[in-house]
């Protein structure tokens, strides 16, 4: 476990003075030079953006509908090209790319489309013993909206953002990763040829590249709401930095999620889900099946399927001839993050069954999939994200021991339970510490009932980005109180009048005493008062 690797991480994103050296991570073939823009010019953007907010903010549902047709309209013409950027810029296999990228951005802009507008127009909502009044929920927009967003999904971190966003009315500026910088600008593109298209501004949506510094300028650029999509380091940096401002803060964070294999499983349909959790992206998901808790009962069958499936995957560059099943890692540092947490993990006491070091280190940056089994629940790599092509079987004893060990992290972002009894099933789910659980199913595809919610609990995050809750996000959900009558009276409250305290004390009693002695000490009161004021 020692390996080594001939072409060590030396590529320098800072290269040129005031650019990002751009890179394809399954070649290291250089892709151009990207400007990085400046905490002046970031304040520039978001007031260009603010700007055409003003207007975008007074338009109708069916204008915002036509724009996020327009922009599902022009992936689905550019299918190839886009796949062919994302593939480059993050050294993921074309499938990968068309599954986890176009495929879950064309549907959420269908959701949106068609039920954006009933999740964000005026609520009623009942005004209690106001009879006299109606009272009401109005989403408004917020105006702009920041993002923040990491490197494994060039594509779908920037949409995932800015479709509600656009669909509540707002204005917006992304921060993509520096590592996919080269393929952020053409994305954006599409959505501001859309809105020109329409006759609106395309300064609505504006991109900023860069570094952290880049980074901090936009959270403290004035923008009024931000979601950041990235590790819980880096998540605690920016609570820190909004907090100065006031800014909320939604946060997407890491993932550690845990995989229940129970032993009434259907082990294929439970070994072919694991596999989708675990090498997607090669790994580079935050809701990758990190952790593998399969019962002592069919732990042994379950090892042998899925170490006989990975060993036959083929691994390479994502562009080739021939179709790969794993492309490469998108940045080196993680590639080394992935390489030492293997290697102490075997130190531990893990056993390689398949994979376990780096490969074609001549050609790019790649690790193999990668199957360790043996693993126990206080080893590093059971703590620690791994986001990398790597599964771990860890054995327990039944269905009470994988729910402790799976929340025994810091982390609740997704999970899954796989059993033939439904029952079982829902059991097991209900007592997992998570923002999401799947059943019988990996659990990133609750992602794909956009009516679901997607988020965290615990160190995972907080806010949610998807569904109803991830619109209404986007708003100031404002509270009115209107008149229902064209008539009216006057609470009168000033002067206070002999009288006044018992009259709203036996009221108060009237109302929400519980009991018909409370209530009868109500009306007493009532009566007293009325006494009172004879006087």
């Amino acid at each position: 476990m020692n390996a080594t690797h001939p072409m060590p991480s030396v590529i320098d994103l800072r290269a040129e003075p005031g650019q990002i050296r751009c890179f394809d991570p399954a070649t290291r073939e250089p892709l151009g030079l990207v400007p990085v823009d400046d905490p002046e010019q970031v304040r520039q953007a978001i007031a260009r953006a603010r700007e055409a907010q003003i207007g975008w903010g007074e338009t109708s549902f069916a204008l915002r509908r036509r724009v996020l047709r327009r922009v599902a309209d022009s992936i689905l013409d550019r299918v190839d090209d886009l796949v062919e950027l994302i593939v480059r810029d993050s050294g993921k296999t074309r499938e990968n790319a068309l599954m986890g990228e176009i495929w879950t951005v064309l549907e959420k802009l269908r959701w949106t489309i068609a039920n954006g507008p009933r999740h964000l127009r005026p609520e009623r909502v009942s005004s209690g013993l106001l009879m006299h009044k109606r009272a009401r929920l109005e989403y408004h927009p917020l105006g702009v909206i920041g993002a923040i967003i990491p490197w494994n999904y060039p594509l779908q971190n920037i949409m995932n953002p800015l479709i509600p966003a656009l669909m509540a009315g707002n204005g917006f500026v992304v921060k993509p990763s520096e590592w996919v910088a080269w393929s952020a600008r053409p994305f954006v593109q599409l959505v501001r040829d859309a809105l020109a298209a329409e006759g609106q501004s395309p300064e609505l949506v504006q991109v900023v590249q860069g570094y952290g510094e880049t980074g901090q300028a936009l959270i403290e650029g004035g923008v009024d709401s931000l979601v950041f999509i990235g590790s819980v380091v880096n998540g605690r940096r920016v609570l820190e930095a909004a907090a100065k401002t006031i800014t909320p803060v939604i946060l997407e964070l890491g993932g550690k999620d845990p995989f229940i294999v129970c032993d009434d499983a259907d082990l294929p349909q439970a070994a072919h889900a694991a596999l989708a959790g675990c090498f997607i992206s090669a790994g580079q998901n935050c809701v990758a099946a990190e952790r593998l808790l399969v019962l002592d009962a069919v732990y042994d069958d379950f090892e042998r399927m899925v170490g006989q499936l990975v060993a036959g995957f083929r691994q390479g560059d994502p562009r080739g001839p021939e179709p790969v099943d794993v492309g490469a890692m998108v940045t080196p540092m993680q590639l080394d993050i992935v390489e030492r947490l293997v290697s102490r993990a075997v130190e531990q006491g893990a056993r390689v069954v398949a994979g376990g070091k780096r490969v074609l280190g001549e050609r790019g940056d790649f690790f193999a999939p990668t199957v360790l089994a043996d693993v126990t629940p206080e080893m590093e790599i059971m703590r620690e994200e791994t986001f990398g092509p790597v599964m771990l079987l860890c054995r327990v004893r039944d269905e009470h021991h994988a729910v402790e060990v799976a929340n025994s992290t810091g982390y609740g972002l997704s999970s899954s339970v796989f059993s033939r009894d439904r029952d079982r099933a829902r059991r097991i789910a209900a007592r997992l510490q998570a923002g999401m659980t799947a059943i019988n199913e990996f659990g990133g595809m609750t992602y794909m009932a956009q009516d679901l919610t997607f988020g965290g609990v615990k160190e995972s995050g907080f806010g949610r980005i998807n569904g109803r809750e991830g619109l209404r996000a986007c708003c100031n959900v404002k509270a009115v109180l209107d008149d229902r009558l064209p008539v009216g009276f006057a609470n009168k409250l000033f002067p206070v009048a002999r009288g006044d305290f018992e009259r709203i004390k036996g009221a108060v009693r009237l109302v929400y005493g519980h009991g018909l002695r409370r209530r009868i000490a109500g009306v007493g009161d009532l009566l007293r008062a009325l006494k009172d004021g004879e006087r």
